[in-house]
């Protein structure tokens, strides 16, 4: 095959697709096409190691950037696409037109941003990229006054790094509870307790109504009316789809590009993966949009198949991790519709698992620091496996010998 293969966004899923092509035998051209100036690289440890400077921005590559040019990969940094033509088979950029046989959009998200008074100041920061960390990093100082706006991963994986740096934390959730989105109320009371005996201070059912200060951020005030001091203040409310270029060039879009089981969009010749994706999965029988790593890794998988010729339908049990202090939460599936949970292991001891349950059949798990329950857990969420509440409850019983049922 010697065809071009232009790949949109130099992200986790681009650097992927580009050493799943080249191992599985494309000799072809490859251009990737990334507005940042780092070759692709690991994401989540941006949050964590990185943040706290343990390792450097060389232990975050997927591959080391001289990778690309002994492979024969055109490695395009900073470099923003403007326009695709999907009838000229071209993308435009500053530089100039670049032609392709096959475009893969791995465009990737963006932060969702806080539109309130004061947003504009200096010292509100968000965390996407290794950049921003750099830029947060000037400022993590013992006694500063950081203010984190949203209780999600990336809010406490933050207020857990900024906490032990010494730091004076306070992380403001407009929820009635932590994680609330993706956990249990007993998994989310866990980390409420994790985080406050860290000496993180927590602000349930609060809304960052306004920034305040001159030139510099000095204040959050929140919907009771009170002032948070600060001296940063660090929004990580979600991420949104980067899917304008596509839409642009009439790819259908909805909640991310749509793709099939084959990475494949309704626009010949075009494919996309990674979190931008609005894809199938046949285990959860729906369409969903993942903003996941494990997601991007199969799904670019799966693409270079599709592009080599081959049909390997994206068939996977989501999961997720994130790592707080000494804890590792580890997640297997999806919560929605859950009617039954199920504890085991000893909350008190700081490692436990919960089962989410529908209808008797196991739909997700989160287990914290008890990897064995993970890893037996993958399969059994994959099958639906019915196993008696008693059984899941009793932890001398290993989930592999727990006689668990599947349906026809």
């Amino acid at each position: 095959m010697s065809d071009h293969i232009v790949i949109a966004g130099g992200g986790h899923a681009a650097g992927q697709l580009a050493v799943s092509l080249r191992t599985g035998g494309f000799d072809g051209r490859l251009t990737i096409i990334g507005d940042e100036s780092h070759a692709p690289y690991q994401r989540p440890p941006l949050s964590k190691k990185f943040l706290s400077g343990e390792v450097d921005i060389n232990r975050l590559y997927i591959k080391p950037p001289e990778y690309y040019a002994d492979n024969d990969i055109d490695l395009k940094l900073d470099t923003r696409i403007n326009t695709i033509n999907t009838a000229a088979q071209t993308v435009s950029t500053d530089e100039g037109d670049i032609d392709w046989d096959h475009l893969v959009l791995a465009t990737g998200s963006r932060v969702r941003t806080l539109d309130v008074s004061g947003s504009a100041l200096n010292g509100i920061h968000y965390l996407r990229t290794a950049a921003d960390v750099d830029h947060i990093r000037q400022h993590f100082a013992p006694g500063a006054r950081l203010v984190i706006v949203g209780g999600g991963y990336i809010g406490l994986e933050v207020a857990a790094v900024a906490v032990k740096a010494g730091l004076d934390v306070h992380v403001v959730e407009a929820e009635d509870r932590l994680l609330s989105r993706v956990v249990s109320p007993t998994v989310s009371e866990f980390y409420l307790g994790v985080h406050q005996q860290e000496g993180v201070t927590v602000h349930l059912n609060a809304i960052a109504q306004q920034f305040s200060g001159e030139t510099n951020v000095s204040g959050v005030t929140l919907s009771d009316g009170s002032t948070l001091a600060a001296d940063l203040v660090i929004v990580g409310i979600g991420i949104v789809p980067n899917t304008e270029l596509a839409e642009a060039a009439g790819i259908h879009c909805d909640n991310g590009i749509v793709v099939n089981e084959f990475c494949e969009t309704g626009t010949e010749r075009v494919l996309a993966i990674g979190d931008c994706t609005n894809h199938p999965n046949p285990l959860l029988e729906r369409n969903l949009r993942l903003e996941s790593v494990p997601n991007a890794l199969e799904q670019a998988r799966t693409a270079a198949a599709t592009l080599l010729g081959e049909r390997n339908a994206y068939a996977e049990v989501p999961w997720f991790w994130s790592d707080q202090y000494d804890l590792k939460l580890q997640i297997v599936g999806l919560t929605d519709g859950y009617d039954q949970t199920v504890i085991r292991g000893d909350i008190a001891l700081r490692q436990f698992a919960c089962f989410y349950l529908k209808q008797g059949r196991m739909i997700a798990v989160d287990a914290i620091s008890s990897p064995r329950e993970f890893l037996f857990s993958k399969p059994l969420v994959a099958r639906k496996a019915r196993i008696p509440a008693e059984v899941l409850a009793d932890a001398s019983v290993s989930l592999k010998d727990a006689g668990a049922e599947f349906p026809d």
